[in-house]
């Protein structure tokens, strides 16, 4: 089995990867540019009995999509997950944001969905499973989100574009959505105050606790599962409940 994890190396995609990986797993993590990061990433994911391949390069670009597939194309002749984690979390009111910069990000936290999925392409097969991690910030306003949540609407979109063009090669894709955990992008955003609003997340939760790596991963194996096979082009929340109130 082959897995690859773009944003690999960090928070969720991490903890994606480490769910997946097992003795005789090829594990691609994708990261942009903490080498020190990739490296431990890669002692973890190595640790489980998986072969742990970094694969530095840019996803948020066609050109890094594209180098991507090539560093996963000659070490293992097909992907049976995909998993586009990466973001780039430009922090911003709309307003005052730099257009080129607003660009950008959302290019990396939307379009390149796209990017990946035709670079791999020829790499999957019946069964392969191709996840995109969202959030319900691109469905509700979230101060200074909106490069992040404009991308993950757009990605939620090519979703289920893809679908319906992936179906008939009996390949799926899905995008999963937890609620807030503690990254290094949600640190970004929210800085000093990132304690006191996880701490309100967990409070708050009809489900009385904040979400676990477990919570989406048993979830993403589960779809990734022959039991899943005709699940695709949905969007599914694992927030304890969290969405179904005001």
């Amino acid at each position: 089995m082959a897995i690859l994890v773009t944003g690999g190396t960090k928070g969720i995609g991490l903890s994606v990867a480490l769910a997946f990986a097992g003795p005789d797993i090829d594990v691609f993590l994708n990261y942009h540019s903490d080498e020190n990061a990739g490296e431990t990433a890669r002692d973890l994911v190595a640790a489980t009995g998986a072969r742990a391949h970094l694969i530095r390069a840019d996803a948020g670009t066609v050109a890094g999509c594209s180098a991507i597939a090539d560093a996963v194309r000659a070490k293992a002749p097909h992907l049976d997950q995909v998993v586009h984690c990466a973001l780039d979390a430009y922090a911003s009111p709309t307003l005052s944001a730099d257009p080129t910069r607003f660009a950008q990000a959302v290019t990396t936290n939307g379009t390149s969905l796209l990017f990946l999925v035709q670079a791999v392409q020829d790499m999957l097969q019946r069964g392969s499973t191709i996840f995109f991690l969202t959030s319900r910030g691109g469905r509700i306003v979230v101060q200074n989100y909106a490069a992040i949540g404009a991308g993950k609407a757009l990605a939620e979109a090519l979703v289920r574009y893809l679908a319906t063009e992936l179906a008939p090669k009996g390949v799926r894709i899905n995008c999963i959505a937890p609620s807030i955990v503690e990254t290094d992008a949600v640190r970004n955003l929210f800085g000093d105050g990132v304690k006191e609003l996880m701490e309100h997340s967990a409070k708050s939760n009809p489900s009385g606790r904040a979400v676990a790596a477990q919570d989406y991963t048993a979830l993403m194996q589960f779809l990734a599962s022959p039991a899943a096979e005709f699940i695709t082009g949905q969007v599914v929340f694992v927030n304890g409940g969290a969405n179904l109130s005001a």
